[in-house]
């Protein structure tokens, strides 16, 4: 949502303005803000493979230019954290986590914790990094944010997505699905091998969401999945007010 999908590295302006006058005007404390690649990342990802890993010469250049394209997203975004008053501080996944086989193996969120300390609001993103395994690939946002979360011991993880939260189907194609306000984690883990039983995402492109939120989850983390293009409704779930959406609680 802070990206036109169809247009390649298109930023969505108006829609970074608005989330950040809203997390501004929340006056949230010890955050921390990750976003995804949208048309900035993704397309060269997949253009390159980068999340394959090494197979060629050519994806080097894939690699670096993947990065490069979510530095430049980051930026915008940070600049315009900036604009409203809040101490973004800008930080590259890249530059301290090693994935081993997709996920993430060598970390050191220390400069992470002491930005928070400090005050800043540090800005991360899924990013391409280095894998021990594959020589490389693709760290998604929603992975480091799960682990982020583990780690420094956060009390919630707000999803920010395109639809009020986890629906019984694809709200977008059918009438009748049904916003599922509350899952256990017994429940997440059905979700999740029914969706790996069918090859598909049954969940209305929550899948991955709820698969990588398992481990915070259980770890005591709750997760809160809002509709992020409703005006006012980052606002409202930062500063913790009744809204539409799913948690996700052990």
């Amino acid at each position: 949502m802070v990206t036109d999908k169809d247009r390649p590295k298109t930023a969505n302006n108006a829609a970074i303005k608005r989330l950040a006058r809203e997390v501004a005007s929340a006056g949230p404390r010890n955050l921390i803000v990750v976003h995804g690649g949208g048309s900035y990342g993704h397309p060269l990802a997949k253009e390159y493979d980068v999340a394959a890993g090494y197979s060629s010469p050519r994806q080097m250049a894939g690699f670096s230019l993947t990065h490069q394209a979510m530095v430049e997203l980051n930026s915008i975004i940070v600049e315009a954290l900036l604009g409203e008053g809040v101490p973004a501080m800008s930080i590259a996944p890249s530059s301290f986590i090693v994935t081993e086989d997709r996920r993430i193996s060598d970390v050191d969120f220390a400069v992470v914790s002491r930005a928070v300390e400090s005050g800043f609001v540090p800005v991360l993103y899924g990013d391409a990094v280095l894998d021990s395994a594959r020589r490389f690939t693709i760290l998604s946002g929603d992975q480091l944010a799960a682990r982020l979360a583990t780690d420094l011991g956060a009390a919630r993880i707000v999803f920010g997505v395109d639809v009020d939260g986890v629906y019984t189907a694809n709200p977008k194609l059918v009438r009748d699905a049904r916003l599922i306000e509350e899952l256990s984690l017994s429940q997440m883990r059905g979700m999740v091998k029914i969706g790996e039983a069918l090859s598909t995402d049954v969940t209305g492109g929550m899948l991955g969401k709820i698969s990588e939120a398992g481990p915070a989850v259980e770890a005591g983390v709750e997760v809160q999945l809002v509709n992020a293009l409703n005006p006012g409704v980052v606002h409202d779930a930062l500063r913790g007010e009744k809204i539409r959406c799913t948690w996700l609680r052990r």
